[in-house]
């Protein structure tokens, strides 16, 4: 609770300018995505604030959020994730190039790339 009671916007400014924490909406916000390694967490209609306390900034998302899986499109360099080049390379003992290019020939599909490795052998 703030003392005194009820303070208008104006008061409030000040008092977090004398405090050191500045605010400030970002502007033509068009979505904010959160990754994670399985989903993403997605906010279309957000609304962004810039919040610096001491020198040390965050932000604050506010809007409705939707979550959606991760797709192959969406990994890492080259399209392949670097778990499954570490699988492919685990299961046949084949180098990182050639377990990539083992992937990408099998569309990405880990199971389908170790298949064609052990297949060559």
């Amino acid at each position: 609770m703030i003392p005194g009671g009820r303070m208008n916007p104006k008061q409030m400014q000040a008092m977090m300018k004398r405090m050191g924490i500045t605010q400030e909406e970002l502007k033509d916000v068009e979505e904010v995505i959160i990754r994670l390694r399985d989903k993403e967490i997605v906010f279309k209609d957000a609304s962004v604030t810039s919040v610096t306390v001491q020198g040390q900034k965050t932000y604050q998302i506010v809007g409705t959020p939707k979550e959606r899986a991760r797709t192959q499109g969406e990994m890492e360099e080259g399209g392949i994730p670097q778990e499954d080049i570490k699988l492919v390379m685990d299961q046949t003992g084949v180098t990182a190039a050639e377990a990539k290019k083992a992937l990408e020939e099998a569309g990405g599909a880990p199971a389908e790339a170790i298949l064609k490795i052990m297949s060559t052998r």
